[in-house]
């Protein structure tokens, strides 16, 4: 399978083609975000776009998280592409130009584009099926890095996570694998009842007990040992495995985490940029 990046800033000139992920020492593949899922629970927003090009204050929600890990020095991203994975190679291919000023002559077509500051970040877009599960696209991406430890994230959640420590938390641990415990958010307003009388009423309480996967995975090159094929869901017999073997610890975030599942949780990201309180945003 064949890779391509355009050079944005010369019109006319094609792509440069290659076979394998372009790895420098000093700047290895090092972030891998899942793009690839149907969405099927934000329907009526999928149907033209995969749920990672949903944006928040004018930007995809892939953008924000790539801006969290890029904040922490993490600049180079492989993305594991499905569902309308056209969509975002087009948005990538079309950064440069679509983030800067532009002189357009229209009877030839020449433009040149008038850069200012740009995010500078290496991304690769992998097609990893359409119908791949988790475990699959964790293998298919992992084998074109090489044996080397990765982060990895869903392309659908955003959290004030430090990834210095998540990092150091995971080289602490010496584990195959680390994920990110978090507290979801509650979806109703909590009651406390004295008798019939409710006693007290939460807005938003957090859930008081219970962590769930919040993304933000750590994992060594081994665990891909322990995905079958693209039919292996990662969150089901490889994790499973790797905690019953030991192999799998937790770094807890007790802080601001939100995934976007639903056209509510789309509302309620997008009223934090709007009102000038993301929590997410570090940069």
């Amino acid at each position: 399978m064949g890779s391509a990046s355009v050079n944005a800033d010369r019109p006319g000139v094609g792509p440069r083609v290659s076979g394998k992920l372009r790895r420098e020492k000093s700047n290895p593949v090092n972030v891998m975000i899942m793009a690839g899922g149907l969405g099927t629970r934000l329907q009526e927003e999928t149907v033209a776009r995969p749920k990672p090009m949903l944006e928040i204050g004018g930007r995809p929600i892939l953008w924000h998280i790539m801006k969290i890990y890029a904040t922490y020095g993490y600049k180079e991203f492989a993305i594991a592409l499905g569902y309308k994975g056209d969509v975002i190679k087009s948005y990538f291919i079309n950064y440069h130009a679509l983030t800067n000023d532009l002189t357009i002559e229209l009877g030839n077509g020449h433009f040149d584009i008038h850069p200012r500051a740009c995010e500078d970040w290496t991304v690769h877009l992998i097609d990893t099926g359409l119908e791949t599960q988790t475990g699959g696209r964790i293998k298919r991406v992992a084998e074109r890095m090489g044996r080397q430890p990765f982060l990895m994230t869903y392309g659908d959640g955003v959290a004030d996570i430090n990834i210095h420590e998540l990092v150091a938390f995971h080289r602490q641990h010496g584990k195959l694998a680390t994920i990110t415990a978090v507290r979801p958010p509650a979806r109703f307003g909590g009651l406390t009842f004295n008798g019939d009388r409710v006693e007290r009423f939460t807005e938003k309480p957090q859930i008081g007990e219970g962590w769930i996967n919040g993304g933000f995975f750590v994992l060594e090159p081994g665990v891909v040992d322990y995905i079958e094929g693209d039919e292996s869901i990662f969150e089901s017999e490889p994790l499973e495995r790797l905690a019953a073997e030991g192999e799998l610890v937790a770094y807890r975030h007790a802080s601001f985490w939100q995934c976007m599942d639903t056209a509510r949780d789309l509302r309620l990201l997008e009223n934090l940029w709007q009102n000038n309180r993301p929590p997410w945003k570090i940069w």
